[in-house]
Parts: structure tokens; sequence; C-alpha cells
């Protein structure tokens, strides 16, 4: 079986104040089979090429959607992105069924920390619950959506190390999708990605 190829649309409008988003590119992006596309950087005027955005779609198979969480969505790139890239007759509708049976991944960093994200916290919302937009676009498209990459409480996170081991799980996650090492019925069941180091073997 084929390795499977996977692209990650990226958006931060300020990567160079981001550590999260910074370190997490640069632990993936000497993986084969991996294409960065930096939306921010292709587009800083928002004017998106639809016919390279699609063809990429086209040419991978697991679409990961990386961003900070701003504002429990996503930077405005991507909404952008999405409006002109994902069009009927292409991604959904009659006839559109280019993007079927695709994987579709959001790793997304957030500046709460966990115990925010649930009904005793303030943001009362699972970041799951918060992200049913994404997971429904990728079911409308024909896509299966997985359980995200969350690094939480970035405003707070101090220590290197631990941003350090966020990095090398995202990492040993993609390249196991890539591998197909991994059980997707089983992979389903997790919360969050980050918990893939459950399902991997011990190396």
């Amino acid at each position: 079986m084929p390795s499977r190829r996977l692209l990650i649309l990226f958006a931060h409008p300020a990567l160079h104040k981001s550590r999260v988003n910074q370190l997490l590119l640069s632990s993936v992006e000497s993986l084969s089979g991996v294409t960065i596309n930096d939306l921010y950087e292709s587009y800083p005027n928002f004017h998106v090429n639809v016919a390279r955005e699609q063809a990429l779609l086209l040419e991978h198979d697991v679409i990961v959607f990386q961003h900070p969480f701003y504002w429990y969505s996503s930077p405005a790139i991507l909404k952008q992105w999405q409006d002109l890239v994902l069009e009927y007759g292409f991604a959904y509708g009659k006839n559109g069924t280019r993007l079927h049976g695709k994987l579709v991944l959001t790793a997304i960093s957030t500046g709460g920390p966990s115990s925010a994200y649930q009904r005793s916290g303030y943001n009362y919302f699972t970041v799951r619950e918060l992200l049913a937009p994404f997971e429904q676009t990728a079911r409308l498209c024909g896509m299966t959506y997985l359980p995200p990459f969350v690094v939480p409480g970035v405003l707070w996170m101090q220590d290197q190390a631990e941003l350090s081991t966020y990095g090398s799980v995202y990492r040993r996650a993609l390249a196991a999708l890539r591998d197909h090492a991994l059980d997707l019925s089983e992979l389903m069941k997790l919360d969050t990605l980050n918990q893939v180091v459950e399902l991997l073997p011990v190396s």
C-alpha cells in the first residue's frame, strides 16, 4: 500500500510571534510525503489561486488545517480559502466528489488550558464541539474528520521541554498517518490525536 501524502494548510498571520506553530512546523517539515502550504505567505492579499489549491488537494490524501484557535475558529485566510476552494461541483453537491475518501485533521494551539474547554470551564464547550463547523465541512465533502491535535494553554507555557514533546508527538502522529500505521477505527475513538502514542508500538 503506497504511503499517504499529507498537505498542511498552514494559517498564522504573525508566525514570527509564534513559538508553538513555528516548532510544530519545524518538527514535520523534514518528513517525506509532507507538503507545507503557508497560506499567508502565498496569499498576503487574500487572492487565493483556486486552481492551484484544488490541484494540491487532489495530489494529497490527508489534509491538515494547522492554525491558532482564534475566537473559536481559524485565522481569516483559512475561511477565505474554504469559501473559494471548496466549490460546488468540486468538493460537494452534484458531481462534487473529488475529495471523497480523504482524511482531514485539525491541528490547533489554544491560549486557554484544557480545563477551560469543558462545561465547568470559562469556554463552556469542548474543543471538539467548537470544531463542529470544520467537521461538518469535511463530512459534506465526503472526507473523514479525525480527532484534532491540540496544544493547549500556550499563553502560559514556559517549559521548552513540554513544547518540544508536542512537536515530537505531532511528528509521530503525521508519520503514522502517512505510513498507514494506525487502525482508523481505533483512531476515531480518541478525544485528540495527541493520544496517538497509545496506539503506536513502543520503539
